[in-house]
């Protein structure tokens, strides 16, 4: 396989680092993040959502402001104001090993006391496994749990399959919402089996929900391109934030975000909490 590792610059985003075969591209932010700011096969558009006009921000007080930027982040659940929105707007370092095609990206520690990175491997021309890492780089245990964001395009459709477990007289189905989400919003689609939730750019309102995902795989469809993302099956082991759903789905006007969770509970010092996802791009006509 062959792959090619160059900076470049892409739109308001500045230096990118980025790797690209034959069939996919994926570029990720060095003067910012670690964000994953572009993915999309060779002949298509960028599969992820880019805030170029930067429209989501938060003040964070005497840290400075958080910009959504678009794209894929690692964040720490629960979500709490100031350390989840810690701002990522300074430079990252890389490296890239060309025997593994593994690109690592890292952030400097926060004044939390946590370093954020994201590792890339190009495992064939059209996977890439993408793991999230949380170091605790404090002298003592901090709770927390890892999250994986990925934002989408707009005007996709997003396909998810719920757990299907024979438990006999005990539930096997956990559906968390947000005060915001309507039930009966018509981008939203529950069937005993499964949940279809559509990005609409004329939508109003926004809508999430979190399910325990119990067969490792979501899908996004947006024009000829299909977004596969793979990843470990539900722990059940695991304390999983947000009523225990180790999945969770977020849309706007603007975009649709496929969200992974982690084990929330104590990490010892210089332990590393990670998130470990594949992507799939594949080509299915219309």
């Amino acid at each position: 396989m062959n792959i090619k590792c160059y900076e470049t610059d892409y739109k308001n985003f500045g230096r990118c680092i980025c790797l690209q075969n034959e069939k996919i591209t994926l570029m990720v932010t060095l003067e910012c993040g670690p964000r994953i700011i572009y993915f999309g096969l060779n002949e298509e558009e960028n599969i992820l959502f880019e805030d170029t006009d930067r429209n989501f921000s938060m003040d964070t007080g005497e840290y400075g402001t958080w910009y959504a930027y678009g794209g894929h982040r690692i964040w720490l659940a629960p979500e709490t104001v100031p350390e989840t929105y810690f701002p990522d707007n300074t430079p990252v370092s890389y490296s890239f090993d060309e025997k593994t095609y593994t690109l690592t990206v890292s952030q400097e520690v926060t004044p939390f006391k946590k370093q954020f990175s994201i590792e890339c491997r190009f495992d064939d021309q059209n996977t890439v496994t993408v793991i999230n890492k949380i170091k605790n780089c404090d002298d003592k245990p901090q709770k927390f749990a890892p999250w994986a964001v990925t934002g989408l395009t707009s005007g996709g459709t997003e396909y998810l399959d719920l757990c299907d477990k024979d438990t006999g007289f005990l539930p096997n189905r956990v559906l968390a919402l947000w005060p915001y989400s309507d039930i009966h919003d018509k981008r939203f689609d529950l069937s005993d089996d499964k949940i279809v939730l559509r990005q609409d750019p004329n939508a109003q309102k926004a809508f999430k929900i979190g399910v325990n995902l119990t067969n490792g795989e979501v899908r996004y469809k947006k024009g000829n391109q299909v977004y596969i993302k793979r990843f470990d099956k539900y722990d059940e082991s695991f304390n999983y934030p947000d009523f225990n759903c180790n999945y969770e789905t977020y849309t706007n006007k603007y975009f649709l975000e496929c969200e992974l969770v982690g084990d929330y509970r104590e990490y010892q010092p210089q332990e590393t909490a990670c998130i470990t996802e594949q992507w799939i791009l594949i080509r299915e006509e219309n």
